[in-house]
């Protein structure tokens, strides 16, 4: 790797505001905010709008399509004419 063209990674904190959920994981990213994790060190802090404890697939709370009812309205109305 060529040195000076990559940005630093290091330990960033990720926060899902709207769960209460946070992670610290690394990162090339940086925030604005810190915040100081359980382990007494400041991290820079990013907001992310969802994450494994906010998104509805995760969580269990997605909707079911029900795909098959849509079909047969549509053959009911379109099909064999």
């Amino acid at each position: 790797m060529k040195q000076g063209i990559h940005p630093d990674y290091r330990p960033v904190v990720f926060r899902d505001p709207s769960a209460g959920f946070a992670f610290l994981t690394r990162s090339t990213m940086f925030g604005d905010k810190t915040v100081e994790w359980e382990d007494g060190n400041v991290y820079p802090l990013v907001d992310v709008d969802v994450s494994s404890a906010s998104h509805p697939f995760y969580t269990g709370r997605g909707r079911v399509i029900d795909t098959a009812g849509r079909v047969e309205r549509f053959k009911q109305r379109y099909g064999k004419r």
